[in-house]
């Protein structure tokens, strides 16, 4: 949608050169105007589909490619397989797929039988990023290249069938009962030919115009470093390369450790020497630049959860081949303290947490990032912190050999502070813990590829203790404004006048205002009453002397002489 920047080359401007002629005439002259760039480009480029069901598929009429066919396009996708492309004849075929995470396939038969050439990365090719394959096949020979990788060649037998002949459609996508592609598919060419993707895609159900995915929408959903991976109607998340669990990555992986109980996780697998690490990546963090090509770490990112009660004790020990180490502690303070060791240096480098008790039984984050002499460490929900290495000591973590959790056993000259706090051993709860890449609590409760690297002291229980809401622990008695002395004898004061008279004239103010407010409600309450003093009465036209009379009826007829005889009347019998 937007680009900026410096054409900092001629090769790349629109003009490159500009020749004037006829410069020996007397008074003659030359201008020159560039006008502002315009970008332009092959609208084909970008022509793409989605894929994003099990038998999404897009159908094209039959590819004719009889004796030459040249087929280029770009995928992206966070599948690890799925048929590209499709076209059958009765015995011939041509196919293009992705056949695992690291391969891509090209494979026909022309009537000599089928041909396959294969192009493996060393890097995965669903890493959600584009890639471009371009195959080739004449009556010579056939090619496959992916990316920037070596071209993979096959010749063609001298003697036998030459001619590719197909009769179906040209499937792009899912054929058959072969499980599709899933991902995207843009500027896809075959014989010079630009397939229009889009305007098939739009009257094709499964199939979508343009590039989107479930991960484009909902990726965001994969926390902690989870990585999405596009699934048939869905998406999941990968966390495999984290320290959570869970559909989402948001699921802490913790145990709860007793006394005299020790975590170690090897750096290198069982049985393996030291000079083989250097082709493994289990210390290379997400960043590149955070690997171990030479056995050394200038950057390390660290963060765990943990919740004790007891102190002193190591909550984190790294250890190494040389004299180098990391720790993590809790002093017998129940301060926290961040130890480093690199070199250079008489006295290991200490950061120290001197204002907070952290062994009082709640759990608490701690991250701390080291890039160079710069180290970064946040505490919980508190403001991250910056601090730097002395300017002598080195800033290469060299030869790491072992991550330790509860307790240090490790052979060799250990630190005696770290000794000495580590002999009680860790009693509580760790969660959540990653070093770079690597997630030993993880790793020893969870069945992964770097089990083997994990060895247990004792018995190891899973535990959510690390799931627990942070919760703030009751104010001082120095920070508590309703806190009330021992010492005072009277309250609320103590006879003694407020400092600043704030809190005096905000209770007189809220007392005037009470009683203003009670006024107005009591005057209000009168005005109504008065108003409403007649409702409900009502007037009758009683009979004069009903006051004094027996009943009703001795009433009306002493006030109304004619209703004696009504009455008389009435008191006549009938017998029928």
């Amino acid at each position: 949608r937007k680009d900026s920047g410096m054409l900092s080359y001629k090769e790349h401007l629109p003009v490159s050169q500009v020749v004037v002629g006829d410069l020996d005439r007397p008074g003659s002259e030359a201008k020159v105007s560039v006008g502002p760039v315009r970008c332009q480009g092959d609208r084909n480029y970008w022509n793409a589909a989605s894929f994003v069901t099990s038998s999404s598929h897009l159908h094209f009429s039959t590819f004719q490619g009889e004796t030459s066919a040249d087929i280029s396009f770009y995928f992206k996708t966070s599948a690890s397989d799925g048929v590209f492309l499709e076209n059958l004849g009765n015995t011939d075929f041509i196919k293009l797929e992705l056949k695992s995470a690291t391969e891509v396939s090209f494979s026909f038969d022309v009537g000599n039988g089928p041909v396959e050439i294969v192009v493996r990365s060393p890097n995965p090719l669903n890493d959600d990023q584009w890639h471009r394959v371009n195959a080739e096949r004449n009556v010579k020979q056939a090619s496959l290249q992916v990316d920037q990788l070596p071209l993979e060649v096959r010749k063609a037998p001298t003697e036998g069938h030459t001619r590719l002949e197909l009769y179906s459609q040209l499937y792009v996508g899912a054929a058959g009962d072969q499980r599709g592609f899933l991902g995207c598919i843009r500027s896809l060419r075959m014989n010079g030919v630009t397939l229009d993707l889009e305007e098939r895609a739009k009257v094709t159900p499964g199939v979508k115009p343009g590039c989107s995915g479930h991960c484009t929408s909902y990726g965001m959903y994969c926390a902690n470093g989870g990585k999405c991976v596009e699934k048939y109607n869905g998406y999941s998340c990968d966390c495999s390369k984290t320290a959570y669990d869970g559909p989402f990555c948001i699921k802490d992986v913790g145990a709860f450790f007793e006394e005299g109980m020790w975590l170690r996780y090897n750096f290198h697998s069982p049985g393996t020497s030291v000079k083989d690490l250097v082709s493994r990546t289990l210390l290379s963090s997400a960043d590149p630049e955070i690997t171990a090509p030479d056995l050394n770490l200038n950057k390390e990112e660290l963060s765990f959860s943990f919740s004790t009660t007891k102190s002193p004790c190591v909550l984190l020990y790294v250890s190494s081949y040389t004299p180098d180490f990391m720790a993590v502690l809790v002093n017998p303070n129940g301060n926290l303290q961040i130890r480093y060791n690199l070199g250079g240096t008489k006295e290991p480098y200490n950061i120290d947490i001197d204002h907070r008790n952290m062994a009082n039984g709640q759990p608490h984050t701690v991250n701390v990032t080291r890039n160079g002499r710069d180290i970064i460490l946040q505490l919980d929900h508190y403001p991250p912190t910056s601090y730097s290495l002395p300017a002598t000591s080195d800033i290469q973590f060299n030869s790491p050999k072992a991550l330790f959790l509860g307790k240090v056993i490790e052979i060799g000259k250990i630190d005696q502070d770290i000794y000495k706090y580590s002999t009680p051993g860790f009693t509580g709860c760790l969660s959540r813990v990653q070093f770079n890449q690597i997630a030993p609590l993880k790793a020893a409760l969870r069945p992964t590829n770097a089990s083997s690297h994990v060895h247990i002291q004792g018995e190891l229980v899973e535990s959510n203790c690390g799931a627990s809401p942070l919760t703030i622990p009751p104010m001082s008695a120095a920070t508590d404004p309703w806190h009330l002395d021992s010492a005072s004898a009277d309250f609320p004061y103590n006879g003694q006048a407020i400092g600043d008279g704030v809190n005096r004239n905000s209770a007189i103010i809220g007392g005037v205002i009470a009683v203003v407010i009670f006024t107005i409600l009591c005057t209000l309450v009168f005005l109504i009453r008065y108003m409403f003093r007649h409702k409900g009465t009502y007037h009758t036209n009683e009979a004069k002397g009903a006051e004094s009379a027996e009943s009703a009826d001795a009433a009306i007829m002493n006030n109304d002489p004619n209703f004696t005889e009504t009455i008389d009347e009435s008191k006549k019998e009938w017998l029928i």
